[in-house]
């Protein structure tokens, strides 16, 4: 049964924009921290930014200041803003939530953003 699905990809120039969505399927959502992971080809998967059950934000400083992570409660609703994209965001994005090296859900199908020239 599908738990994390990821929506909002795409192509992009860079210094463009993208809002990613991820649908999540847990009747405990609202206690859970969350986060966008991404994972370029021959790169490990890395969590890029975070937010807390009370709604505290933490990022990459790759991505600090142009990426922005939300989330809705009601709707079991997790987001990423993508501001100022640039080449190296190139990658496949995904959901989960983490909890320290580890994860608590089965990984999506994640969503690709390609950012070029």
């Amino acid at each position: 049964q599908v738990q994390l699905e990821e929506s909002g990809g795409g192509l992009v120039q860079a210094g463009g924009s993208l809002r990613l969505s991820c649908a999540a399927s847990i009747d405990i959502f609202s206690i859970r921290d969350m986060g966008w992971y991404r994972q370029a080809p021959g790169k490990q998967r890395e969590l890029v930014a975070s937010i807390t059950s009370g709604g505290t934000t933490t990022y990459a400083d790759s991505v600090k200041g142009r990426f922005t992570i939300s989330r809705d409660n009601a709707k079991k609703m997790v987001y990423l803003q993508m501001n100022g994209l640039k080449l190296e965001d190139t990658a496949v994005y995904y959901c989960n939530a983490p909890t320290g090296r580890f994860v608590f859900y089965r990984w999506g199908q994640g969503t690709q953003v390609t950012v070029s020239s």
